[in-house]
């Protein structure tokens, strides 16, 4: 069994955990940002979600889409297709032993990264400014998964 205490005394690894947490605290304040959005507007999906606000006829018409509701959603998508991978290779990084100083900057980059496009995507900012939050986010993960398979990895 792997001794915790050794992985606790890892510098990098600690850092990763921090800004993995603050990474995921921010996709699950996007789910409660979705939510918020369809119960104030009253825009659901599902039929069933709409019987507080009325029965049968009256209760379609609250079945419809609201681009206040899509724009949160998709940037919520958007996190798990981009959160995920960072996880999992970031995860590998930080145990491959790099430089304290350079998985700083790769993770503090990503997590920056994410709250940008975040921003941008919910405000809205006109392009480029998502895409540059999107790919920022997406070479910090490349770059991690590039040096762990160029430098610790047997292909």
């Amino acid at each position: 069994m792997a001794d915790l205490t050794r992985l606790v005394e890892n510098e990098v690894f600690m850092a990763f955990a921090s800004y993995a947490t603050i990474v995921l605290s921010k996709m699950m304040f996007m789910s409660t940002a979705t939510a918020f959005y369809r119960l104030t507007r009253k825009v659901f999906v599902n039929p069933e979600d709409c019987t507080s606000f009325g029965r049968g006829e009256n209760a379609k018409k609250y079945l419809r889409t609201d681009d206040r509701v899509e724009r949160v959603r998709r940037a919520h998508l958007n996190d798990l297709e981009n959160i995920v991978p960072f996880l999992g290779i970031g995860l590998l990084y930080s145990l491959s032993g790099p430089d304290l100083s350079t998985a700083l900057l790769h993770f503090r980059l990503f997590v920056g990264a994410r709250i940008y496009h975040t921003i941008a995507y919910l405000t809205p900012l006109p392009q480029p400014n998502r895409a540059l939050g999107f790919f920022i986010g997406y070479g910090v993960t490349f770059s991690m998964a590039y040096s762990l398979l160029k430098n610790k990895l047997y292909l």
